[in-house]
């Protein structure tokens, strides 16, 4: 019989009764009047991919708020505080060019605030895992204080992130990469965290953030994919492609560059996970993480898209104990092989292209998403991973959203081999497919579905079928 290797968190009865009556509430009074689309943008389709620079910052709706958030498994639910994200951290500098991710900010706001809850019930419907429906959640604050508010101007802000989950997650029940972005925690960690960083932006677009960043709500902002574990894709292989590299959560340093044809990223943070903790426990010990970025804004007839390349490393000089879990962990050398390498890096290619963009609903459309990541292999326990597929919105219902993409990882040959005695392990690969409806302002239930033939070699393919109620205030 295969060992389960999920983790489960439980909360008292009275604390999910009232999480789930306060969506139950959203959901009964929320205004059913999302008929027709909103304009999201102030410009036509044939203006995208020409303006998107220093200009689209965060990328989001003041009405239909869109937060853009969280990464690998807890025992195998748990890559640590970091599932990393190769793709996402060298992409995000983009601004996003759809949907919600489409908005101007225009003039900073000397304050701004957010909130978004999602509510999540799934169940695994074939393979090994038992087929439990669990009931879990999200919610997310998204907090910007102007520099007005403190003796300084409006190019200066700082930026708040609590975050809070509850319930219980079927992460590692199937895969060994979380199958729900959302309800990704590192192993043995709790329900709350708080990010912190305060930033500067100057005329020219530039802009340098310093402090502990959440760098999930950067997945939100990639172009076409714009998942963040509250929106789009849920599996972590697609809304947050694990680097084993770059943590979730992280204390640094990051600069952004946008000129006319280019978006250059630049960033030096402590390559320690800083989920649950002040951003300065860990104070480099580990070494220092750096990852270099350009994004080509290009344009193939009329259709805008982003070309990237990146390379992510650090001077690590053994794998990450804090993003590793237990089941994974090698023998200590002589004995294990893997580990006994010094220094990180990987490249990362990815691209995100429009097919089609629907005049008579700006920003809104479809198209393609791909990526392809390749590292050194030692210390970093992900050698390659890579993903493709199709994602937009129906033309006929603008305000949906689907999406239909594969993704596969590989553990590094070393590591596989140091833990084969005790847990045979071979390639990842799955699909997920989804479908949101929008069908009130702020309000959208989708639903996903995900075959998934698990790394774990004793587990038979599995598949999960899930919804998830999601309000943005």
């Amino acid at each position: 019989m295969p060992v389960s290797l999920a983790h489960s968190r439980s909360i008292p009865e009275f604390r999910a009764i009232a999480l789930a009556a306060i969506g139950t509430a959203s959901f009964a009074f929320a205004n059913p009047a999302m008929a027709e689309t909103e304009s999201l943008a102030p410009f036509d389709a044939a203006d995208l991919g020409v303006e998107f620079d220093s200009e689209f910052e965060r990328a989001t709706s003041a009405d239909d708020a869109a937060s853009r958030i969280p990464v690998l498994p807890q025992d195998i639910e748990n890559f640590g505080p970091a599932a990393e994200i190769g793709s996402v951290s060298s992409v995000a500098p983009l601004v996003a060019l759809q949907g919600k991710a489409l908005i101007p900010t225009g003039p900073p706001k000397p304050f701004s605030a957010r909130l978004v809850v999602s509510q999540f019930v799934d169940a695994p419907i074939a393979g090994d895992a038992d087929d439990t429906i669990r009931y879990s959640g999200r919610a997310d604050a998204y907090i910007d204080i102007g520099g007005s508010n403190f003796g300084l101007d409006d190019s200066w802000t700082i930026t708040l992130r609590p975050e809070f989950t509850w319930g219980e997650t079927s992460n590692g029940e199937i895969g060994l990469i979380p199958n729900n972005t959302a309800l990704f925690r590192p192993e043995g960690a709790g329900d709350f965290d708080l990010s912190a960083s305060i930033s500067k932006r100057w005329k020219s677009g530039t802009k340098l953030t310093i402090g502990k960043i959440n760098i999930l709500d950067i997945s939100g902002m990639l172009p076409i994919v714009e998942s963040d574990g509250h929106y789009g894709f849920q599996n972590l292989g697609l809304a947050l492609p694990p680097t084993a590299v770059v943590p979730n959560t992280m204390t640094g340093a990051q600069l952004e560059i946008p000129t006319k044809n280019f978006i250059y990223r630049f960033w030096v943070f402590d390559p320690d996970s800083q989920y649950e903790r002040t951003g300065f426990e860990t104070a480099f010990e580990s070494g220092v993480a750096f990852m270099a970025a350009a994004a080509y804004k290009a344009r193939i007839g009329k259709m805008p898209g982003i070309y990237n390349v990146a390379l992510v490393g650090s001077t690590r000089d053994s794998f990450a104990v804090d993003i590793l879990p237990r089941a994974l962990t090698p023998p200590p050398q002589p004995i294990g092989t893997f580990g006994n390498e010094s220094g990180e890096l990987a490249l990362q290619l990815s691209a995100y292209q429009f097919i089609k963009l629907y005049p008579e609903a700006p920003g809104k459309g479809w198209g393609i998403l791909a990526r392809f990541q390749a590292s050194r292999g030692d210390p970093t326990f992900l050698d390659y991973s890579g993903y493709f597929g199709i994602s937009g919105n129906p033309r006929k219902r603008p305000q949906d959203r689907f999406g239909l993409a594969y993704f596969q990882y590989s553990l590094t040959d070393e590591l596989v081999d140091d833990i084969a005695f005790r847990l045979p392990i071979e390639d990842e690969r799955g699909v997920e497919a989804f479908y949101t409806v929008g069908f009130a302002k702020g309000f959208e239930l989708t639903v996903n579905a995900q075959v998934i033939d698990s790394a774990v070699a004793f587990r038979d393919t599995g598949v999960l079928v899930g919804a998830r109620l999601t309000a943005a205030f």
